[in-house]
């Protein structure tokens, strides 16, 4: 009678006929405590009888279609390692694209103040912070739970020129100012069938989606930033590929001058930006 293979090689080919291979590599890895690299080079290592079966369910509930990064519990992002949790957003690569035009604006060597509302895990305040270390950045989210995964990055990065303030949108921060205001608002359409599948059904509903054509959130932050914005101010915002168009006309019709919208590498329309006169 043979005997099973039990080896991460094996276990390894087993998993990547039923998940993604990249997230297959990513879960053992995290199980055995090693770095994905290290299982390339210990192919033919046994993992022990609590590890193969810790393996075992987190395979289980990734073919569920839960976000890896909930089973881990970190994502990377920029230069970080943050936590998440089901109270926070995985962030994605396509945020990166927001930080890119929020550090062309500000400069190197010069205080300013700067916003991230619904900041989640942190992910876009964090990464500005660590960028500008001269900036004051200020960070609100309507989530106590996802405030307190928020200020756990800061710790853990090492990084204390952000502020984490509970509050909707605008709202902790009235009667101050800024030189710039960035946000990944929810931008899908309420009841849009990608809500029901894969990662998204496990992910906050209210970071996702918000009205109707899912521009509310982002109609209410073009209407209340201008007072808080110094002449001269940006205002960033993340959107949908389709709704470049929308956010771009919602910016002017505020007042807004130097509107344009930013592709990503797939030459997507992500994120659009307008200065205050």
């Amino acid at each position: 009678m043979q005997t099973p293979d039990n080896s991460l090689r094996a276990r390894l080919a087993q998993a990547r006929s039923r998940i993604d291979a990249a997230d297959a590599e990513i879960l053992l890895a995290h199980v055995l405590g090693q770095p994905r690299g290290w299982l390339i080079a210990h192919g033919e290592a046994v993992p022990s009888h609590g590890q193969a079966a810790a393996f075992d369910r987190l395979l289980e509930r990734r073919e569920a279609g839960e976000p890896v990064a909930y089973l881990t519990g970190t994502r990377g992002f920029w230069t970080l390692e943050l936590a998440v949790t089901p109270a926070t957003l995985v962030p994605r690569p396509e945020t990166e694209l927001l930080v890119e035009q929020a550090l062309a604006k500000i400069p190197a060597d010069v205080a300013w103040r700067l916003a991230d509302l619904g900041t989640g895990s942190g992910a876009i305040a964090l990464a500005l912070a660590r960028e500008r270390p001269r900036a004051q950045v200020l960070a609100t989210d309507l989530s106590e739970e996802a405030l307190a995964v928020a200020l756990g990055n800061a710790a853990r990065n090492g990084i204390d020129n952000v502020e984490f303030r509970a509050g909707s949108w605008l709202a902790p921060l009235a009667g101050e100012s800024f030189e710039l205001i960035a946000s990944n608002p929810p931008y899908v359409a309420d009841g849009d069938p990608h809500l029901a599948q894969g990662d998204l059904r496990f992910e906050p509903a209210l970071a996702l989606s918000c009205g109707s054509d899912g521009l509310n959130a982002i109609r209410g932050i073009v209407a209340d930033a201008p007072p808080l914005l110094r002449a001269g101010g940006w205002l960033l915002l993340e959107h949908g590929l389709d709704q470049g168009a929308a956010v771009r006309a919602l910016l002017v019709a505020a007042g807004f001058v130097e509107v344009e919208t930013a592709r990503d590498l797939e030459g997507r329309e992500r994120v659009t930006l307008g200065q205050r006169p």
